[in-house]
């Protein structure tokens, strides 16, 4: 099955967002721009979770749609804005954390609702090194997916120029093996990223960061695959995303 996906966006919950962006505007887009499988945004968020809990039901394995519409499929995805010091120099990075089902996303919400304040934004400051993150994460549960967002933006991405790394190794250190996928961002496309052989061994996804419906598919990604959150390779962590352009 051929079908395309977009897993950044946000909710009305996060700054600088539409109050458009609700489950039915991005179900109505979703439908107008032809893409199947959408990124629910902010799962961190105490409002944005409860609603989402509300108004989804589960469809196949580990995705979700409308309980009166059958046409978009939301996957359980947030992103969550880490800003921390480490050898000497202040990082702020943007990590997409992917979930396979409401109960893991509780757990991890009650886990970084110890750290930070999850009620101020969708997008949650965390003052938490990515590692640490990604530790929180998937010792929850070895099916999410933790994802660099928007891999060269100068300020916020874990290759930008002011506050990130020279290598995912550096950044995520032992963790680093858990990291299968990144973002291009609005800042780069494939082809560039293509160009830097220390990102062949992970796919590259890119996504729309979409802060309003209409934006939703500007950047987007192809699966050639079977409608379904994999849950394979239980006990050797995650499941690398598979993508076709």
């Amino acid at each position: 099955m051929r079908f395309i996906a977009d897993f950044h966006v946000h909710s009305k919950y996060s700054r600088a967002t539409s109050k458009d962006m609700d489950l039915e505007n991005l179900n109505k887009w979703a439908k107008i721009k032809g893409i199947k499988v959408l990124g629910t945004g902010d799962f961190t968020h105490p409002e944005w979770f409860r609603n989402l809990r509300e108004k989804l039901e589960p469809a196949e394995p580990g995705l979700y749609k409308l309980k009166d519409d059958e046409t978009t499929r939301f996957i359980l995805t947030s992103e969550i804005s880490c800003i921390y010091s480490k050898r000497e120099k202040v990082r702020k990075i943007h990590i997409l954390v992917f979930a396979p089902d409401f109960e893991t996303v509780e757990k991890i919400n009650a886990h970084l609702g110890w750290i930070g304040n999850l009620k101020a934004d969708g997008r949650p400051i965390l003052g938490l090194d990515v590692k640490e993150l990604a530790k929180i994460v998937l010792g929850i549960s070895e099916d999410c997916l933790i994802i660099p967002a928007h891999l060269w933006t100068p300020w916020f991405g874990i290759l930008g120029s002011k506050s990130g790394f020279d290598s995912i190794e550096e950044c995520f250190e032992e963790y680093s093996k858990y990291i299968y996928a990144g973002e291009t961002g609005l800042s780069s496309d494939p082809s560039m990223n293509w160009q830097v052989s220390s990102l062949d061994k992970i796919t590259l996804i890119s996504n729309s960061d979409a802060h309003s419906p209409a934006k939703i598919g500007r950047e987007a990604n192809v699966f050639k695959t079977e409608l379904s959150y994999p849950r394979s390779n239980k006990g050797q962590g995650p499941s690398k995303v598979s993508l076709y352009y």
